[in-house]
């Protein structure tokens, strides 16, 4: 066996061996599919009880058939569990500086010019130069072996940070950061739009995603508890302890990755799913028209780009991140001196409160509703209000307060249009990685010099040009998404694609032969998908 051979059978991929388990379960019948998933196929005059019916109202798996929920269960147990503490963490330590620069950071090492700033241009240029690299990687690497590795790496990076006696270890060490952190993020994205259905997606992608404002909000929680209690302790200030303590809960979260992630259906390899389960899950997937990994190569690259594709996703994407302005709160509450160092940073956590509730209606209405555009919508007005209010300045005290917690409400739109794009481009798996992958390194360039313009921090909290600067981009952000909504409907019309049962447009000759058999009064395809050439208005956009 070569170098190749053995790398891919350790931590990599066979494509052949994929291609050829695919062809086998596509070759099934509908009896055979049937026969062989017996055990994850629930009988079709399944009715739920009134109580599974409420509660399903918040959380489908308790609506779905027993056989079907145990399934989905096991996938949220694992794979949404664990892309929720990564993300965690991986906010907890990026976020961590802002909370240390308030409780005695900036004093301590003399930062009282643009370091601030700059800790974060540092992060963003690691991450630039990150993001799309770590993409190709996933690609060769299997995800349950990358991210869990680079989680274990950068938690001791985080850890060194406590050691810093001036600003150039935390330049480095941020720097270093935003490297390993890249993969999370899009990688995640790619994994959890690999494994579920329409009806599903929008909540698990919003509650991966809501792990930012947990994080965001247990930051400020550790940062006010190690600051009361472990503020001089062996000789240390709170804020290094804030970093010590950061990296060590990042260690066992990264060793549980090489568990739980599941990689792809197609090639997962993970103990706590059978291989019947695996089948399924491949099955269930090609069922929606979601299509399997394949090899990415510049020349596939070059071909996306060729596309509307790509830049009909990243504009809005970046917008969205450009335009957030949550990191600039406790500054002002800072400024009007008094409150606390622990209050500082307490306060804003009803802020990502707010933005966990609204981010869980979004998502549920999206689902239920099977359309995502118009939440995406109310999301950004939320967001334009608060930076105009912003912009304005001048207003009463709690209307300010209210302004800072309107981009905290409207901060959902990554997972909508995550879960979007997954529906939109879910024939092409590569480029649902890509997408975040480069959207985020578009909005991170930009975040790397803006704030140093728009956002000095010499001028806090008063800026001049920042808010007024964020409220005309996020009127842009508005537009974009109508952009993308009706790019994707052109695309659909020229292509000729139909609408399967499940609101999503796939080509005609991907409806054949996919039909597991009906579960739970679900209807065939031949009773429920009244095919509709072009883009429907049914479809789930």
């Amino acid at each position: 066996m070569g170098i190749a051979q053995t790398f891919n059978k350790l931590f990599g991929y066979n494509r052949e061996a994929e291609q050829r388990r695919l062809a086998e379960l596509r070759a099934l019948t509908a009896e055979e599919k049937a026969n062989r998933f017996a055990d994850l196929i629930d009988e079709d005059d399944f009715v739920p009880s009134k109580t599974a019916l409420f509660f399903g109202q918040f959380w489908d798996t308790f609506r779905k058939p027993p056989r079907q929920r145990k399934y989905v269960q096991k996938l949220d147990l694992n794979i949404l569990i664990y892309a929720l503490l990564s993300f965690f963490i991986k906010t907890l330590d990026n976020s961590n500086i802002s909370n240390a620069f308030v409780s005695g950071m900036k004093e301590d090492l003399s930062l009282y010019g643009q370091e601030r700033n700059l800790f974060t241009t540092f992060f963003n240029v690691g991450y630039i130069v990150g993001l799309v690299p770590s993409q190709f990687v996933l690609n060769r690497v299997r995800p349950s072996i990358w991210i869990p590795t680079c989680e274990l790496i950068w938690s001791g990076f985080v850890i060194v940070m406590a050691a810093a006696q001036g600003p150039e270890l935390l330049y480095g060490m941020r720097f270093l950061l935003g490297v390993l952190e890249s993969c999370a993020y899009p990688g995640f994205a790619l994994v959890l739009g690999s494994w579920y259905r329409p009806d599903e997606l929008a909540k698990r992608m919003t509650m991966y995603d809501a792990a930012w404002a947990i994080a965001s909000m247990f930051s400020g929680y550790i940062q006010a508890g190690v600051y009361t209690s472990m503020n001089g302790l062996a000789g240390l200030a709170g804020w290094r302890w804030l970093f010590i303590i950061d990296g060590l809960i990042g260690v066992p979260i990264g060793l549980l990755g090489y568990y739980s992630v599941a990689d792809f259906p197609i090639n997962s390899r993970v103990r706590w799913l059978s291989q019947t389960e695996k089948d399924f899950s491949v099955v269930r997937m090609e069922e929606i028209g979601r299509k399997p990994p394949k090899k990415l190569t510049l020349k596939r690259l070059y071909n996306m780009l060729k596309t509307w594709r790509p830049y009909g996703f990243i504009v809005p994407w970046a917008l969205f991140s450009i335009c957030d302005t949550t990191s600039y709160f406790n500054l002002w509450l800072k400024s009007l001196g008094i409150y606390s160092v622990q209050q500082i940073n307490l306060i804003p956590t009803g802020g990502y409160a707010l933005g966990l509730v609204a981010g869980y209606i979004y998502a549920n209405l999206s689902d239920r509703a099977g359309t995502r555009w118009p939440f995406l919508m109310f999301a950004v007005f939320v967001c334009f209000l608060g930076n105009l209010l912003l912009a304005i300045w001048n207003i009463p005290f709690g209307l300010k307060f209210f302004a800072f917690f309107c981009p905290m409400v409207g901060y959902p739109l990554w997972a909508l249009m995550l879960t979007w794009s997954a529906e939109v481009f879910q024939d092409d798996n590569e480029l649902r990685g890509l997408l975040p992958a480069m959207g985020s390194t578009i909005s991170y360039a930009v975040q790397a010099w803006l704030p140093l313009l728009v956002f000095p921090t010499p001028e806090a909290p008063v800026y001049k040009i920042g808010y007024k600067f964020t409220t005309g981009l996020v009127g842009i952000e508005a537009m974009s998404i109508l952009f993308f909504l009706y790019m994707s409907k052109r695309e659909q019309r020229q292509r000729g694609m139909v609408i399967n049962k499940f609101g999503l447009a796939v080509m005609a000759e991907d409806l054949e032969g996919l039909e597991l058999a009906p579960t739970s009064g679900t209807p065939s395809i031949e009773e429920k998908n009244k095919v509709e050439i072009g883009a429907s208005e049914k479809q789930s956009l």
